[in-house]
């Protein structure tokens, strides 16, 4: 009997062997097919996901087409955008558009969910109440708000929601990958306060501010493009007396920046360089065009030839003004009559309420005679 249950032991214990080892290999070979595809995307990271939302946040962009409100807005699924325009238009008949082409609208809001990246505009299509809004005084008569709280007529939203929808789930993405979604509702392009300040400088300080130097010459407001907020300012008089503020970049061992400004200028430049070297620049780089500079050429444009007027066409001022005394004088003013009287009316001279009468110049004032 024990040579018949030996046969049998072996085969069961075979078999056993055979799919434990095949339970053990599948996941394992399923997950090296899994890791191994370089086509499947990456799925988004929390960091990412930080970034994406910062980068949006709070961004000024220009609408591409009607933006109607109401809690649907509009969605945009690989390039392809819903609803279509008929329901566009119904929608904006219904509640109203909350942007036309080319206004200007601002990014509020930024949710990013399991396969869905919610972007609101002008504060999104629903009205978000504080904490102390919901709060009702429970009464015999009922529930009644608490004085001052919102009138339903300032509950009611005026933006809109645009949602970029995945398959699956949200793969690693860019805020610039993120913008070129959306741009066929919105536009990005619209100029952030440094580039169009940049836009106004000569080609020097726009390659110093974007290499992040201070060149001497700069203002206060050139120095914050280049270099950002100051960690630290000093206030002090030099051996001259003269009244200075000074703005310090960096900590040792690192480079230290020392940016001496005498009013709203640059004056004096001092880098301590990692090495120990110290280096010391005085003499002006750039040269800014003053306010009085800029005063007198506002002041020397040429008028436009399509000036608004009040004059009907082919009509003559009566009195051309003059660049000097802003009023040319009448002829009659430039030479006034030696009695003193008035040219336009002939009348003698008026005479001053109290006081002695005037005589006009050239007569022999009458003497009463001696009693």
């Amino acid at each position: 009997m024990n040579r018949h249950c030996h046969p049998l032991f072996v085969a069961a214990a075979f078999l056993l062997a055979v799919l434990v080892c095949a339970s053990t290999t599948r996941p394992l070979l399923a997950q090296t097919a899994k890791t191994t595809d370089p086509n499947q995307p990456q799925r988004m990271t929390g960091q990412t996901r930080l970034l994406v939302m910062r980068s949006l946040q709070s961004e000024r962009v220009f609408a591409r087409i009607m933006l109607p409100q109401g809690d649907k807005g509009i969605k945009l699924k690989n390039g392809v955008m819903s609803p279509s325009e008929a329901k566009i238009a119904q929608a904006i008949a219904e509640y109203g558009p909350a942007a036309r082409p080319g206004d200007r609208c601002v990014i509020t809001d930024v949710q990013i969910k399991d396969n869905l990246i919610n972007v609101e505009l002008n504060g999104g299509s629903k009205k978000h109440q504080k904490w102390y809004q919901h709060i009702e005084v429970i009464s015999n008569v009922g529930a009644t708000p608490i004085p001052g709280g919102p009138s339903p007529q300032s509950l009611d939203a005026h933006g809109t929601t645009i949602t970029l929808e995945f398959d699956k789930y949200i793969p690693e993405l860019t805020g610039d990958q993120v913008r070129e979604m959306l741009a066929p509702v919105i536009d990005f392009k619209a100029l952030t306060p440094a580039e169009a300040y940049e836009k106004t400088l000569s080609p020097k300080l726009k390659e110093a501010i974007k290499d992040h130097k201070v060149l001497v010459g700069m203002d206060k407001e050139m120095v914050m493009f280049s270099k950002g907020r100051p960690p630290r300012k000093i206030r002090d008089k030099d051996s001259q007396g003269q009244d200075y503020e000074e703005w310090i970049y960096g900590n040792p061992p690192e480079q230290v920046e020392f940016v001496r400004f005498n009013g709203n200028e640059v004056a004096r430049l001092e880098i301590m360089t990692v090495d120990g070297q110290k280096i010391i620049r005085t003499e002006k780089e750039v040269d800014l065009p003053s306010k009085e500079t800029e005063l007198a050429q506002q002041k020397a444009a040429p008028k436009p030839q399509n000036a608004p007027s009040l004059r009907r066409p082919g009509e003559e001022p009566e009195f051309p003004t003059t660049s000097s005394d802003h009023r040319a004088p009448r002829p009659q003013d430039q030479n006034p009559p030696p009695d003193g009287t008035n040219p336009n009316t002939g009348a003698p001279p008026m005479t001053p309420t109290g006081g002695p009468p005037m005589t006009p110049p050239g007569t022999i004032p009458h003497v009463a005679p001696a009693a």
